[in-house]
């Protein structure tokens, strides 16, 4: 006879067992049916809403642990939700309250060192027409303006790019044409040109040397640019600036880059009131100017086309060692000789800032050469 709860038959092939032990873990209570129970429409309700004949169970509907599926753990879901994403919240708050975020200092741009040295010539200045006085002079093989500026290749860096590199050469050489041949520069009718094209931070420090300038190693005009006193000199008609130099860029131990300048620049220049037709007299001469320049660039200074101009070294003449090359550069016209008197006298007991000039002797064979030597 079978045990109690087998069939008739005895237990089904296959299953190890047959007791009751096999099945006591499951449980096939009145929730489990009616889950398990498909639910059916109506025979209206197909007829009106042409459905499928069953009904869909809820998705959200979760089994529990003995196969069969329970309700409710919706709202139980949802308030996990809540709790996950307010501790979430509450971590980032904390976090943000003991660690905050420092944004990287800002760095301001340096201030200009400048100086700015006379050429005095030993004998008298030779004239002649512009066009000759370069063939004679060591300018003869140097470029026309601005061709005169030439960029090297550019190579990326350890955090530059290729193309920011040569966006440094390419400010740094706008600067120097803006600042050494644009003639409205030259005669010192504008210095705009030149303030655009330099950091914010410095146009204090570039507005006093206009305003104010002084042999401070600060605040000289001609330390930012070359400009001539129109009341003393003009450029000669129908001739531009001689120009040769080179450009060297390099990356900084601050993440910045690096560019220098070493251009020599020749100006063909005659007496204020000459006339510009006066081209065969011998009125006009030769004025040199060698700049060595400074610059660094950030890559804001990169982005916003400007440069920060840190160090200016200008050699200029033939001038007067006693000339006052602060706010102009001041040539000694041609067939004139420098005066004699040479920098004024430095009291080295004296307070306030240092103001003792330096001045060089312009060499020979830098000025043209005599005619038929």
């Amino acid at each position: 006879m079978a045990g109690h709860g087998e069939p008739p038959e005895g237990a089904p092939e296959g299953l190890p067992g047959g007791s009751d032990d096999e099945y006591r873990s499951v449980v096939f209570d009145e929730s489990f049916v009616r889950a398990a129970r498909l639910q059916e429409y109506s025979a209206q309700e197909r007829m009106d809403d042409h459905e499928r004949a069953v009904r869909s169970r809820p998705a959200w509907a979760v089994r529990d642990g003995r196969g069969g599926s329970r309700r409710g753990a919706g709202p139980m879901q949802a308030l996990v939700l809540v709790l996950l994403v307010a501790i979430a919240f509450g971590t980032a708050i904390y976090m943000g309250v003991r660690h905050p975020y420092q944004p990287p200092a800002a760095t301001r741009a340096g201030l200009l060192r400048s100086t700015v040295i006379p050429l005095a010539p030993e004998g008298t200045v030779p004239g002649g027409a512009p066009a000759e006085l370069f063939e004679r002079s060591p300018a003869a093989q140097f470029r026309t303006g601005a061709e005169g500026i030439t960029l090297p290749s550019a190579r990326r860096t350890a955090h530059f790019s290729e193309g920011q590199v040569m966006a440094a050469l390419t400010i740094a050489k706008d600067y120097l044409v803006e600042s050494s041949l644009d003639p409205r520069v030259l005669n010192g009718s504008t210095s705009r040109p030149v303030r655009s094209l330099l950091d914010p931070d410095q146009l204090t420090q570039f507005d006093r040397s206009f305003d104010a300038p002084a042999a401070d190693g600060r605040h000289a005009a001609t330390g930012w640019l070359v400009r001539f006193d129109p009341a003393e000199v003009t450029l000669a008609g129908g001739s531009q600036p001689r120009v040769q130099g080179v450009l060297h860029v390099e990356e900084t131990e601050s993440g910045r880059l690096a560019v220098t300048s070493d251009h020599t620049f020749v100006y063909a220049l005659r007496p204020a009131g000459a006339s510009a037709g006066d081209a065969r007299a011998d009125g006009a001469s030769l004025f040199t100017v060698r700049r060595e320049l400074h610059f660094r660039f950030d890559r804001d200074d990169l982005r916003m086309h400007r440069a920060e101009l840190l160090v200016s070294y200008v050699q200029a003449g033939p001038q007067a060692c006693s000339a006052d090359a602060v706010s102009h550069l001041r040539p000694v016209p041609a067939g004139q000789r420098a005066t004699a008197d040479g920098p004024a006298a430095t009291d080295p007991y004296a307070t306030g800032p240092a103001t003792a000039a330096l001045c060089g002797t312009l060499a020979p064979g830098a000025m043209p050469s005599p005619r038929g030597g």
